[in-house]
């Protein structure tokens, strides 16, 4: 079942590849935006609490959906690569074992343990 998780990630990680394709930025944008969303990790300079939630907030696919939608919608470029970043991130972050966080430790995630996947 792990592999084919992690399979189905991998699709939803080309998926956001080919919607990036999709817009008129060069393709070396993707590359230098694609770890952007760890900047969500600096919440737990606070606390494991604020951190998981400010970690949950840039890693939830259905926010990145939702702000890519909103981005069709008004036909806003920006907002779709921003979706895309995130959802895209999200998935190349599922592929490597690492998901939603509780916010009692940053290595307990909706995924299990991280290190023990």
């Amino acid at each position: 079942m792990k592999t084919t998780l992690k399979l189905e990630e991998l699709g939803m990680f080309v998926l956001g590849i080919f919607l990036f394709t999709q817009l008129s930025y060069a393709w070396w944008w993707f590359l230098v935006l694609i770890l952007l969303p760890d900047i969500g990790m600096l919440g737990y300079f606070i606390n494991t609490k604020v951190g998981a939630l400010t970690y949950n907030i840039f890693h939830h696919k259905g926010l990145a959906v939702i702000i890519y939608l909103i981005g069709i919608y008004f036909d806003m470029e920006l907002l779709k690569l921003i979706g895309i970043i995130l959802f895209s991130h999200a998935s190349l972050d599922r592929i490597f074992g690492y998901g939603l966080k509780f916010k009692d430790n940053f290595k307990n995630t909706h995924l299990g343990e991280i290190g023990n996947n």
